[in-house]
């Protein structure tokens, strides 16, 4: 959390970067901040069961790499290969484990798209009740020649009006059918009171720039209006900085949260040059994550930190020379991560 007195210790101007978290205490407040976060990937034993003692594990770890917060129930989490109980089970052991290890103040974002309106509300009040304290939320996909920007923009409004933690819109077209949300519709929707961030997995820096510009985006020297612009990978996390954006959410953190850190840390103390180099080699271990998906994630994860395992089926394992290529791939991101150590 912010020091006192600095531009992110709590502000009561409104509900923006804020947050109360549920069920141990209720009362918590838990602010976003500019920085990196990282949607976990979901853990399993061999028999495709959650292993929560892993999922309790990781999250742990990345709070001790310095992160700014944790999404779970995001595209690297598994969701759409969980039901709502098991969604709920891991979100839970997320927050304890974060409570249990000293990280009372760290947020969790958790993952609560669905297709229907009524579906994404039960799961933000369900992301309420396990420790979450805020919603990410796709748009809805399914009946994309019927979802008219008109018709996304009632979906965000009804969902914001009634889910009982703060949202932020997650634009991620290759995951809902092609639907990429425009600059003007993202403003738009900014303006309501428990609409307070944006993930851009799109990659569209031109506009991440105009929504940061539009909202007066939180940055790390200027708290701004609390609106969080997040871009969705690592590998523009200097560019999201520089063009006014708040940080990322960034997959590839599951492997080098400390090297993801380091980027952001270097440009607030005005390092441009060391930041630009160490941002291109964060780029090729997150192109590595993104050309192997979580099935790359996890067994980088598996070859050089001992856990990861598999991903549930109908996803493929990994066979032992696909292993050491992938490994190799993130070979040189994974020596920056341990010479931060």
């Amino acid at each position: 959390m912010a020091e006192p007195g600095s531009p992110f210790s709590q502000s009561s101007e409104s509900l923006k970067s804020t947050s109360v978290s549920s069920v141990e205490d209720i009362a918590q407040i838990r602010l976003l901040r500019p920085g990196v976060y990282v949607p976990t990937v979901a853990f399993f034993h061999e028999n495709e069961n959650l292993d929560f003692f892993t999922v309790g594990k990781h999250a742990v770890r990345l709070a001790k790499a310095g992160v700014s917060g944790i999404a779970t129930q995001g595209s690297n989490g598994e969701a759409v290969h969980l039901s709502h109980n098991e969604r709920k089970q891991v979100t839970r052991t997320t927050r304890q484990a974060l409570n249990e290890a000293g990280f009372h103040s760290l947020p969790v974002i958790v993952g609560c798209g669905a297709q229907s309106t009524r579906e994404t509300i039960e799961l933000c009040h369900e992301a309420l009740t396990c420790g979450g304290d805020y919603a990410l939320v796709l748009p809805p996909s399914y009946y994309k020649a019927m979802h008219k920007p008109e018709t996304i923009i009632e979906f965000f409004h009804d969902v914001a009006n009634a889910s009982p933690i703060p949202i932020i819109i997650y634009n991620y077209p290759a995951a809902v059918s092609g639907i990429d949300l425009s600059s003007d519709t993202i403003s738009q929707l900014a303006k309501h009171p428990n609409i307070v961030g944006c993930k851009l997995t799109c990659g569209n820096t031109g506009k991440l720039a105009r929504i940061a510009a539009a909202t007066n985006a939180c940055t790390p020297s200027d708290e701004g209006s609390g609106f969080m612009c997040m871009g969705g990978s690592a590998d523009f996390t200097l560019q999201t900085l520089i063009i006014g954006g708040s940080g990322v959410i960034c997959g590839v953190g599951n492997i080098a949260p400390k090297a993801c850190v380091r980027i952001i840390d270097l440009y607030n103390s005005g390092e441009i040059a060391e930041a630009r180099k160490l941002q291109a080699t964060v780029a090729r271990g997150d192109w590595a994550a993104i050309a192997g998906g979580i099935v790359g994630t996890k067994s980088a994860l598996q070859t050089y930190f001992g856990y990861g395992g598999a991903a549930r089926k109908p996803l493929p394992r990994v066979e032992e020379g696909d292993a050491a290529r992938i490994a190799g791939e993130f070979r040189e991101v994974v020596e920056v991560e341990r010479a931060l150590q």
